[in-house]
C-alpha cells in the first residue's frame, strides 16, 4: 500500500510517527512523510519527505492573532486550563494552509491511506481512508475533531485510531493499541553520557518549540543543583556560564539513547519526552504549562510515576525526591512494563491492510 504520513511542522509532532513509518516501510509498504518547517529534519531517518507547508506559515504570528482576537482563550491557555480552544484555532489555521499542498501531493502520488497525528487533521481531507496516530495522553479522536471543526475543508472520520497512551494513564474508547517507541533523531552522544556516572544523573530537557518562559525551569534547576548529590545534564541550554560543578551541558542528543543511563528527567511536559521517559521507566519532574503540558503533569502525578512542579517550586529536596523516592521508581517501572506489553509498531505494520480495511 501507499501510505502518506502527515504531521504538523514541528519536530515534536513528526518524531512520534517515525517508528510506525519505518515499520510500514520494512513491511513492504511505500511510505512518504508530509510535513514542513523544522520537521523536515525527519528526512535524516531515511524516509522520503515532502514539504507541504507554505513558507509563510509561522506559529508566532498565528498565536499572536489568536491572542489579539480571543484574549480570554489565550489567558486560559497560558494558565494550562484552555482545553482545546486555543490549540484547535492554531492548528486549524495550519491545517487550512496545508490542505492545498497536501491535495496536490495526493493527486500526484495517489496514497491508499493516510496516517496523521491529531493536530494534522488536514490528513483526513484527501478522500482516502485515514488513521489517527495518538501522540500524547489526549484522546486523538477528540483532538482531530476539534481541529477539523476550525478548518474550511471537511475532515472525515478515520478508519481507526492507534492508541499509544499506557492504559493506566489514559484509556479511550475504540481504536488499536500500539506501543509508543521513542524517537528523537540522530546525533552524537558523548561517551560519558552513555556510561554510569558513579552518582545519580538527572537530565534536563527543554522544548524544541519556542514559547513563553522557556528558560525558567532550567534556571530553577541550576539554582538548586549545587545542593543535590547528583550529576545534572542540561540539554541545549540557552547559556552555560556560571554552572555549579555538578552540572554539565550538551547540545542536541537523541534522548532515548541517553535515558537508560539517567535516574530522573526534568522537562517541559511535551508528549514525546513524557512518553519516552515512561517507556524507559525513568521518574520525571514535569513542568505544567500551555497546551498538553498541564494535563501531562497532572496525569504523571496521579499515576505516581513522576512529579509536577512549576519553576518556583523547584527545591533541592524536590530534586532529591525525584531520584530517591522508591514509590516513584516503582510506579515508573510498572508503566514501563505496561508499555512493553503493548503491540509494537512492527506488530501493527504486519497486519496493516486488515487493520485499515476492517
Amino acid at each position: 500500500m501507499r501510505v502518506l504520513v502527515v504531521a504538523a511542522p514541528l519536530l515534536g509532532h513528526v518524531f512520534p510517527l517515525v517508528p510506525l513509518a519505518l515499520a510500514l516501510r520494512e513491511a513492504g509498504h511505500d511510505v512518504v512523510v508530509a510535513t514542513g518547517g523544522e520537521a523536515l529534519r525527519v528526512h535524516d531517518s531515511g524516509l522520503h519527505v515532502e514539504d507541504v507547508v507554505p513558507g509563510n506559515v509561522r506559529f508566532g504570528p498565528i498565536a499572536l492573532r489568536i491572542v489579539l482576537t480571543h484574549p480570554l482563550v489565550a489567558k486560559r491557555e497560558l494558565e494550562g486550563s484552555g482545553r482545546l480552544d486555543f490549540v484547535s484555532r492554531m492548528f486549524g489555521a495550519v491545517g487550512d494552509a496545508m490542505t492545498k499542498p497536501l491535495r496536490a501531493l495526493a493527486a500526484r502520488w495517489q496514497p491508499d491511506v493516510v496516517v496523521h497525528e491529531p493536530l494534522a487533521a488536514a490528513g483526513s481531507v484527501l478522500g482516502v481512508p485515514s488513521v489517527v496516530h495518538d501522540v500524547s495522553l489526549f484522546d486523538g479522536l477528540e483532538l482531530t475533531r476539534a481541529v477539523g471543526a476550525r478548518m474550511k475543508a471537511e475532515v472525515r472520520s478515520p478508519a481507526t485510531v492507534l492508541r499509544t497512551a499506557p492504559p493506566s494513564l489514559g484509556e479511550f474508547p475504540g481504536g488499536e493499541a500500539m506501543r509508543f517507541v521513542a524517537y528523537s533523531g540522530g546525533g552524537d552522544v558523548p561517551r560519558w553520557l552513555v556510561e554510569p556516572s558513579g552518582r545519580p544523573r538527572i537530565l534536563l530537557s527543554r522544548s524544541t518549540a519556542p514559547g513563553p518562559g522557556a528558560g525558567k525551569m532550567t534556571a530553577a534547576v541550576v539554582r538548586a543543583a549545587g545542593r543535590v548529590d547528583a550529576e545534572f545534564v542540561l540539554v541545549r541550554p540557552e547559556r552555560t556560564d556560571g554552572l555549579p560543578d555538578n552540572v554539565r551541558a550538551v547540545g542536541w542528543v537523541p534522548i532515548p539513547r541517553v535515558l537508560p543511563f539517567c535516574d530522573g528527567i526534568v522537562h517541559h511536559g511535551g508528549a514525546g519526552t513524557l512518553l519516552g521517559a515512561l517507556a524507559a521507566g525513568v521518574p520525571q519532574l514535569v513542568e505544567p504549562g500551555p497546551g498538553d503540558r498541564t494535563t501531562h503533569a497532572d496525569a504523571i502525578t496521579r499515576r505516581g510515576a513522576g512529579l509536577g512542579a512549576a519553576p518556583r517550586d523547584v527545591t533541592p529536596e524536590l530534586l532529591t525526591r525525584l531520584i530517591e523516592d522508591p514509590k516513584l521508581q516503582r510506579a515508573a517501572g510498572e508503566v514501563r512494563a505496561e508499555m512493553a506489553a503493548m503491540p509494537s509498531p512492527a506488530d501493527v505494520a504486519a497486519r496493516w491492510e486488515s487493520l485499515v480495511r476492517g
